[in-house]
């Protein structure tokens, strides 16, 4: 790794505290710990599970043959796992091992039966991999985060796991991440939501997000965009597939690049419309509204009470949860 690039990392939810590109960190976060246990109600830099997004009404219709009943966090329904779900706990960690031939930092967590509601024993890994590449000249800080999951214990057959990371992004090395960023995204489709929930089939986005955008005050985002509408080769265990380019920003101020893919089939593309932080310490400044923006790699949300999407979401004994992340960003 090059003089370019540095992220630092925090047991506490496997989170992503810094991620440097050129002496920029271009992600929302806090200097320590406790401000994160105190003040992190947007979730910056968090693993997110066991569910990510939202599960309609609190409830899995249909699991191990019964109903579950969850924690309604987020209005009627049930959000990222619970108010103590995966992006508030503690993880182990990190260890420093070899994997795939490269140096990469472990994150686990084993989620108790239970847990937030949800059946099952599940045991996390997060695997980070921090490298550079240069391209055309110029160094590329890259970031690969792997998610993989497994169901321990005899509690139960199946349980349901979704994974992501929220990270806020912020290129303008300012208070606002939307003003003056450049967004595009690979795909225009995506779920049309009520409260946050699928209202039926997948539709073309008003706006025609694979041209150039900006968004802000005036076209804030909170969507779910599809990058598959076919599921059936899209199993629980995603890493096999090749990454794909969900979305690119850039920011002409700063010069700074960010192209984010995944393995997954689906990403929330949430522009932080609602975040308000105050000033921590002298050393963390208030966030507001747009001070940064989301794109959470997943599965189609509310999938394990859907019929056609419940597979890609549903884990069962002997299977391994799986899914890859890639965060690629340059100055030029």
């Amino acid at each position: 790794m090059g003089d370019h690039t540095s992220v630092k990392f925090s047991n506490l939810a496997a989170i992503i505290q810094e991620f440097n590109v050129d002496g920029q960190n271009i992600v929302q976060g806090f200097t320590k710990k406790e401000h994160y246990e105190k003040y992190n109600q947007p979730w910056f830099g968090a693993t997110i599970g066991r569910v990510a997004n939202r599960i309609k009404g609190g409830v899995i219709n249909s699991l191990n043959g019964r109903q579950y009943t969850l924690e309604k966090n987020n209005g009627a329904n049930a959000l990222h796992g619970g108010s103590r779900g995966f992006g508030r706990v503690e993880f182990e960690g990190p260890t420093v091992v070899k994997r795939d031939g490269k140096e990469t930092l472990l994150y686990t967590y084993l989620s108790p039966d239970g847990d937030q509601g949800y059946p099952g024993a599940v045991e996390l890994r997060v695997f980070y991999v921090v490298s550079e590449k240069v391209e055309d000249g110029v160094p590329r800080s890259i970031l690969d985060i792997e998610y993989e999951a497994e169901l321990v214990g005899g509690d139960v057959e199946e349980t349901v796991v979704n994974i992501t990371n929220h990270s806020y992004f912020n290129l303008s090395g300012g208070p606002s991440a939307a003003e003056g960023t450049i967004a595009k995204l690979a795909t225009r489709d995506y779920l049309p939501l009520d409260t946050g929930i699928p209202l039926g089939p997948i539709e073309q986005h008003p706006t025609d997000t694979t041209q150039d955008f900006e968004f802000g005050p005036n076209a804030a985002f909170d969507d779910c965009f599809i990058i598959d509408r076919d599921l059936t080769d899209v199993k629980i265990d995603t890493r096999n597939r090749p990454l794909k380019l969900l979305a690119e920003f850039r920011h002409p101020g700063s010069h700074i690049n960010l192209q984010v893919s995944s393995t997954d089939p689906a990403f929330q593309f949430y522009t932080g419309e609602y975040v308000d932080v105050p000033e921590v310490d002298g050393e963390n400044p208030a966030r507001g509204p747009f001070s940064g923006f989301c794109i959470e790699p997943s599965r189609y949300v509310n999938a394990i009470n859907e019929p056609q999407w419940r597979h890609t979401v549903l884990l069962k004994k002997g299977e391994k949860y799986g899914s890859k992340v890639q965060y690629r960003a340059w100055r030029g």
